[in-house]
């Protein structure tokens, strides 16, 4: 595998190499670097496999991203199941550290071709899978590229085994913490004082699902995270908020729905009774589409095994 036109080996090998010795563990090779070539030796099977991986990886390096252990392993994941492998191409965004942000799985890329084709999306998928960070990123590349005027992000505030009430400060200061996690998302990609003045200028609004209720939002980006948390009524609520030239991207996940038992999530409702309809896509991501840490597929797969 040739090196020639990676100016910065480190982005690719990693500190100490760590990047090397964790792709040989991963696929059982040996890797040995000679010149501007890497060597892979092994099974025949095996070698493909690393090779395959390999090459995702210096195009990503090549492209300036400094790879990661995780990329490593979904580089691998990748070969294994025979998927083609990811370009440098399709960046949507840059981080504040100088990572490209681009789908990395068979379901975030089927997220993004979805959102860019169709006016209502439904993300569905275990924790991990990148919903809400690839939902804000779509979001603010569509404010960048002037397609929406607004973003409009938010969240039901319902308790995770916790109350409400409990929580000191006044209400403002309650439902802070539930709309955490989006403000998050985006001081990945923007400055503390970039969202402040975008919020400040009407651009991008984080707000609870209650203050969506009564409003018709046209020409915006609209993002509900945890949808599995809606009600029925709720949901209808919301999807009926959407204006011309807007368009909607709801995330969640049904296997974490803090809901009464007797009360049926919204989105389990709408993933059923939007299926097939027109402007609507629904996309479901799975164990395999988790990038936010290896060890979190393992433990879905665990909580799977034990159905709790």
């Amino acid at each position: 595998m040739s090196l020639r036109g990676l100016d910065d080996r480190v982005r690719l090998f990693g500190e100490l190499d760590g990047n090397l010795t964790h792709l040989e563990r991963g696929a059982g090779v040996v890797l040995h670097v000679d010149g501007d070539e890497v060597v892979v030796a092994g099974e025949t099977g095996r070698v493909a496999i690393a090779s395959a991986a390999l090459e995702t990886l210096i195009k990503a390096a090549r492209s300036g991203s400094d790879v990661s252990a995780l990329d490593v392993e979904l580089a691998l994941r990748a070969a294994r199941d025979g998927l083609e492998s990811e370009s440098a191409e399709g960046t949507l965004a840059t981080t504040r550290r100088g990572r490209p942000v681009r789908p990395r799985t068979p379901g975030q890329r089927a997220l993004v071709e979805a959102a860019a084709e169709r006016t209502l999306v439904f993300a569905i998928g275990p924790a991990g899978t990148g919903k809400t960070f690839l939902a804000v990123v779509l979001a603010l590349a569509a404010l960048r590229a002037g397609r929406v005027q607004r973003i409009v992000l938010s969240r039901p505030a319902v308790e995770a085994g916790e109350k409400l009430g409990f929580l000191p400060g006044d209400l403002q200061e309650k439902v802070d913490p539930y709309l955490r996690p989006l403000f998050d998302a985006l001081g990945e990609i923007l400055e503390p004082q970039a969202i402040t003045r975008a919020v400040e200028r009407g651009q991008i609004e984080v707000a609870p699902l209650a203050y969506m209720r009564g409003r018709t939002l046209a020409d915006a980006f609209i993002v509900l995270d945890e949808a599995q948390n809606t009600t029925n009524e709720q949901m209808k609520m919301f999807l009926t908020r959407i204006g011309a030239g807007s368009r909607m991207l709801v995330c969640g996940d049904v296997t974490q729905i803090d809901l009464p038992s007797a009360v049926e999530s919204g989105l389990v409702a709408a993933q059923r009774l939007f299926a097939g309809v027109p402007e609507t896509s629904i996309v479901e991501l799975t164990e395999v589409d988790v990038v936010r840490h290896p060890l979190i597929r393992r433990i879905i797969e665990a909580y799977a095994r034990g159905k709790l």
